[in-house]
């Protein structure tokens, strides 16, 4: 069980996004030239990858984030405590933040607590914007809902 707090420990966020940054450059864009990584941490202390895969059947492309939760909800991963996201157009990594989508953002929603979890969208290890996910998904539908 993770039990250092995330809000406050920067050697994780640092880490969270370095992980990120590892894994971008097998982001598989062809048709929108904008890759994007993340990297999710789950209360096993365990943290997951993804990227965004793209198909000439848009609808069949998956985001980034959504692929590294999937993957960790694969391995059993219920609980999640923070993500960070990187992106940008090829050859012009670094020059912006990158924000998850809506629907990335309600998928963080199903595996975390969105006033405890954290989402990191960075340009670099050491430049990062920092929101709850009840920022980034203010008066969220969530599981207890239903």
């Amino acid at each position: 069980m993770y039990s250092k707090d995330i809000r406050t420990d920067a050697e994780t966020k640092r880490l969270l996004v370095e992980k990120a940054i590892e894994v971008l450059l097998n982001s598989y864009a062809p048709y929108s030239h904008y890759n994007v990584a993340a990297a999710a941490l789950f209360d096993s202390g365990k943290i997951y990858t993804g990227v965004n895969v793209e198909n000439a059947s848009y609808g069949a492309s998956i985001c980034a984030e959504r692929n590294a939760i999937f993957h960790a909800a694969a391995e059993g991963e219920r609980k999640l405590l923070a993500l960070a996201v990187v992106g940008g157009r090829k050859g012009n990594y670094g020059s912006e933040y990158c924000t998850p989508c809506g629907i990335c953002r309600q998928v963080m929603r199903e595996f975390a607590d969105p006033e405890k979890m954290i989402v990191l969208c960075a340009k670099s290890a050491d430049d990062y914007k920092e929101y709850t996910l009840a920022e980034l998904l203010p008066q969220s539908f969530g599981p207890e809902y239903l």
